[in-house]
């Protein structure tokens, strides 16, 4: 059975409730899958990126095609669960509840509460993707995002660094990409980008609980890895 199967069964027991809302999302995702960890992660990390979705797009007040496009791209559903997934955004969309609380009650479910939690950085680049869709990061969805991640306890430096993989930010913008000084040589450059390949590589992601349909996030960000790298290489060898 698909994660999205899954999903479907957790949207139909939610939508039972008239009343549904943030706590009782957090707490169906709970108990539902109490016994299997592992499902759970996924589960949490799919709603968590479906609902903050939700809640990015009522925050910003506009959702253009591109958006739409974006979001499509990275939850590949099968026909037959659009729907579910679609009910989910708009009980998300039509909460009361802020997405503070939102981002407060995911964080529970999808992280350690570390700074810096992986797949809490997982979901925000999910969401800079989406926000970033049209070509233009709006100072709305930015203080959202900036928002999230300090409700994620995502440090800020490292928010820029991911920052850095969705917009430009100028002449320093490769080496926040890689989330390293300028002026480091060559050799300790290579070192640390076959780090961040390593800990980015999908299957990586994938054993720390997204679901197979997500690796369109593992993707983007290789590629801005990799360009970053590629930049300070040719800078460095031309020096």
């Amino acid at each position: 059975m698909s994660i999205w199967n899954r999903i479907g069964d957790f949207i139909q027991r939610l939508s039972s409730s008239t009343a549904a809302g943030v706590a009782d999302m957090a707490e169906a995702v709970r108990t539902l899958f109490a016994g299997d960890p592992e499902l759970r992660r996924k589960v949490a990390f799919s709603v968590a990126m479906i609902a903050l979705s939700a809640k990015m797009a009522k925050a910003d007040g506009v959702v253009t095609q591109d958006e739409v496009r974006a979001f499509q791209a990275i939850f590949e559903v099968p026909p037959q669960e659009t729907r579910n997934v679609a009910r989910l955004y708009d009980l998300a969309r039509r909460d009361t509840a802020g997405f503070e609380v939102y981002a407060q009650q995911m964080a529970s479910l999808c992280g350690s509460g570390g700074p810096n939690c992986m797949m809490l950085e997982d979901i925000l680049d999910g969401l800079f993707h989406i926000a970033t869709a049209d070509g233009v990061l709006h100072e709305r969805e930015e203080g959202f995002l900036h928002r999230v991640a300090e409700i994620f306890s995502i440090e800020e430096d490292h928010y820029q660094t991911i920052l850095s993989r969705h917009v430009e930010l100028g002449s320093a913008d490769p080496y926040i990409v890689l989330g390293i000084e300028k002026g480091q040589p060559l050799a300790e450059v290579k070192r640390h980008y076959r780090k961040l390949v390593a800990e980015n590589h999908p299957d990586r992601l994938i054993g720390r609980g997204l679901p197979q349909e997500f690796i369109a996030i593992a993707t983007t960000r290789l590629a801005a890895i990799n360009a970053a790298y590629e930049i300070i290489e040719r800078s460095l060898q031309a020096a």
